[in-house]
């Protein structure tokens, strides 16, 4: 319910703060007060965009900020949804700047407009004649038959089954309308996997191919390096073995004379011993040296293989080329397979469908369950609001189509008198029966669901005496239940409010203002009075006056 609300510098409000409880509450005044204004800024604070003639005073800020009490509304889920901390207390606040730059907060937590929408919807319905035409359309007239035929949850399981039922779809058009392009694909990824699948790719060591490859092409130099290397080492007299041997004579004669010439013999030792083992690896190497021309060829002829698969396929590595024969692998598998996947997606259709149609039937059976029900009270409301003739004609039946509530089709007649024939509301009943309706279809709904709070805007235009009590009999009831607010012209209405505010214009320091202010008992009295008989109070206006509010 709607605890609280603060306007600051909108339109002709200077500063508004008011107060609302539980309950009907009324809100009268002349035409021309103010009560657009107040409707305004609580639409703007429910997600209406702003527009910058709205701010009062051009150099300061319009806010608005509504406080709702949640506690009773279940909307925690929605609040982890829209990612926003949940509060007992929700606070809502809009800014319209100077700039023309507008923000919206929830508890403090800046969010889009579209936020505050989804979050408005749950928190207060504001109902004007303009939206009367609601009632006129299939989708609101269904919400209205499932609220009594408990179809929530069937309804919420069929939208499920939906989503899922529409997305397989979509995949099987996909996969149907690629066939012809994967089959025309088939050949030509086939032959490149063959190519790829033939050369063992995980087999090779590219880095050893080219090595042993460089070695065998190299053969001769690599003989004569070795040679060479052997001799250097090697010669009598000036090889580098005799020369270091030399050396290590000439050492020897000085090593007693001190520690470090001690230490050098010793490394000439070690270099020894290490030449030694050179020159044995050179022989080995230069002994096993092969000449083999065929195994040459067969490692350019491979090495050419790879580098032309290399260079078709715009890649550098063994990895990337494995990686093209995996994903061709995987296509020409999708399209040698593509029938049976086909097959799989239409069973899978196939299941979801009964389970769809299943669900259907049940939406469907609760529907025609409900509608006899929903015509008895609507035309039992109706007949205490002067539409004593007043019959409708509801049916629901089964298509082929699935639709987002089910699979039923709607027809919503109406008649207002005797002997005419039944047609569509929109063009069987007027104005003022429409509200009637509406009215009527709300306070069914309260029984069933759990409402937002509601505003009726003027909803009783086209009604007076014996009507308008009753409309206002129903408002009552349905405050008993939810927070009701009504907007009204008619005493009858207003004399049955718990509590009653009245919009009133005001001049100071030659500004014309709008206010908004709650009213006591004698003052009560007074504005009922003045509703029945103008501004001139008379005693039977007053003792009026006192009556409807007995």
């Amino acid at each position: 319910m709607l605890t609280s609300l603060h306007i600051r510098n909108y339109a002709l409000i200077d500063q508004l703060n008011v107060d609302f409880n539980n309950g009907l509450t009324i809100i009268t005044g002349e035409t021309g007060a103010g009560k657009s204004i107040l409707l305004g800024g609580l639409a703007l604070v429910l997600g209406k965009r702003a527009d910058l003639t709205q701010i009062k005073s051009k150099d300061k800020k319009c806010v608005i900020e509504a406080t709702f009490d949640i506690a009773k509304y279940n909307l925690k889920g929605l609040f982890s949804t829209l990612d926003l901390d949940y509060d007992v207390q929700t606070i809502i606040r809009r800014e319209i700047l100077p700039s023309g730059k507008s923000r919206a907060f929830i508890n403090d937590t800046p969010v889009t407009l579209d936020s505050l929408v989804n979050l408005s919807e749950y928190l207060i319905d504001i109902h004007s004649q303009y939206q009367t035409q609601q009632i006129t359309q299939d989708d609101y007239q269904f919400q209205v038959i499932d609220a009594l035929a408990g179809n929530k949850k069937n309804l919420e399981d069929y939208q499920v089954q939906l989503k899922t039922y529409k997305k397989f779809q979509k995949e099987l058009e996909e996969l149907k309308d690629s066939k012809a392009d994967m089959v025309k694909e088939y050949d030509y990824n086939l032959f490149l996997l063959k190519e790829l699948s033939e050369l063992n790719l995980e087999s090779i060591d590219l880095e050893a191919l080219e090595t042993q490859y460089e070695a065998l092409n190299n053969v001769e130099e690599i003989g004569e390096r070795l040679g060479n290397s052997k001799a250097i080492i090697n010669t009598e007299d000036v090889g580098i073995a005799d020369q270091l041997k030399s050396v290590r004579q000439e050492l020897n004669k000085i090593s007693d004379f001190g520690k470090d010439y001690k230490l050098l013999v010793e490394r000439i030792v070690s270099v020894d011993i290490e030449i030694e083992d050179i020159l044995v690896e050179l022989d080995n190497l230069h002994e096993n040296l092969l000449t083999d021309p065929h195994e040459l060829e067969k490692l350019n002829s491979q090495l050419q293989i790879v580098n032309n698969l290399f260079q078709k396929h715009s890649v550098s590595t063994i990895a990337e080329l494995i990686e093209i024969k995996d994903l061709l692998k995987q296509k020409v598998d999708n399209t040698e397979n593509l029938d049976e996947l086909i097959n799989q997606k239409e069973t899978e259709i196939t299941d979801i469908t009964k389970r769809l149609d299943q669900l259907a039937l049940q939406i469907n059976q609760g529907r025609n369950k409900a509608i006899p029900l929903l015509v008895k009270k609507l035309e039992h409301i109706l007949n205490d609001l002067g539409m004593p003739n007043a019959r409708f004609s509801v049916e629901v039946s089964q298509s082929e189509n699935y639709f987002q509530n089910g699979k039923d089709s709607l027809q919503f007649l109406f008649t207002a008198n005797k002997g005419s024939n039944f047609n569509t509301l929109k063009k069987a009943a007027s104005g003022g029966e429409m509200s009637r309706i509406m009215l009527a279809i709300k306070s069914i709904l309260a029984e069933y669901i759990q409402l937002p709070s509601i505003m009726f805007d003027e909803i009783d235009t086209g009604v007076s005496g014996e009507i308008s009590h009753k409309m206002g009999e129903i408002m009552k009831q349905m405050s008993a239940k939810m927070q009701v607010f009504a907007i009204t012209h008619l005493p009858q209405i207003a004399a049955k409010g718990d509590a009653h505010f009245k919009v009133f214009k005001e001049d100071r320091n030659n500004v014309t203002l709008t206010n908004l202010k709650r009213l006591n008992e004698d003052e009560r009295i007074v504005e009922i009075a003045q509703m029945l008989g103008g501004l001139d109070l008379s005693d039977s206006a007053i003792a009026h006056a006192k009556q409807l509010l007995n």
